[in-house]
């Protein structure tokens, strides 16, 4: 199986991923995935719609599975036979607000324990790193704010909402005045001295 990532937009796909696509002969992925690598799929492609992703092994040996977003940043990556990277949010992200990436920490709190993964981004902003959440969309801003409160740590709550589509939105808060998701596509930054 080769996993390709999509990236987290229109227009985030690598070229050799593109390339790849337009040669595959079978494609699954999610209706997002798909819709971001359909301009690359050919007519005579078979397409499917990944429902269960517990049952990826049952797809054919040569079968293309997209990610959204890079595959190696808590996605299908760690699946495939073959990886081919694509433009992560994070990589938007950190690009889009000119932050080291290299201060970076990934904190997966997507369909995890949310308080824990908020926990992990408080304890990394305090020792000097800029963690980056991958959210869900039940992802609750004002609790992760009252843990910045309580811990009295200054940081910027940097909200992330619909990287590289039309619609992106970059907006910075404060614990005491959290931004607001418009969007159920989001992701978190907490950076001090922003």
């Amino acid at each position: 199986m080769i996993v390709i990532g999509v990236g987290c937009g229109p227009g985030m796909m690598t070229a050799e991923a593109m390339a790849r696509l337009r040669g595959a002969k079978a494609v699954y992925g999610s209706p997002r995935s798909l819709e971001l690598a359909r301009p690359y799929i050919q007519p005579d492609c078979e397409v499917g719609t990944i429902e269960d992703y517990s049952r990826l092994n049952e797809l054919p040996e040569d079968a293309v599975v997209l990610s959204t977003g890079d595959p190696m940043l808590a996605g299908l990556g760690h699946l495939g036979e073959e990886v081919l990277p694509g433009i992560s949010s994070m990589q938007c992200a950190f690009a889009r607000l000119r932050l080291p990436i290299a201060r970076a920490v990934v904190v997966d709190a997507h369909g995890k324990d949310a308080r824990a993964a908020m926990a992990e981004m408080l304890d990394e902003v305090a020792r000097g790193k800029i963690p980056f959440a991958l959210t869900g969309p039940d992802f609750d801003i004002d609790a992760l704010a009252g843990m910045i409160v309580e811990r009295e740590i200054e940081c910027t709550i940097i909200l992330c909402e619909d990287l590289g589509y039309p619609t992106e939105a970059i907006s910075f808060g404060t614990a005491e005045r959290p931004p607001v998701a418009t969007s159920r596509l989001f992701s978190l930054i907490l950076a001090k001295g922003r």
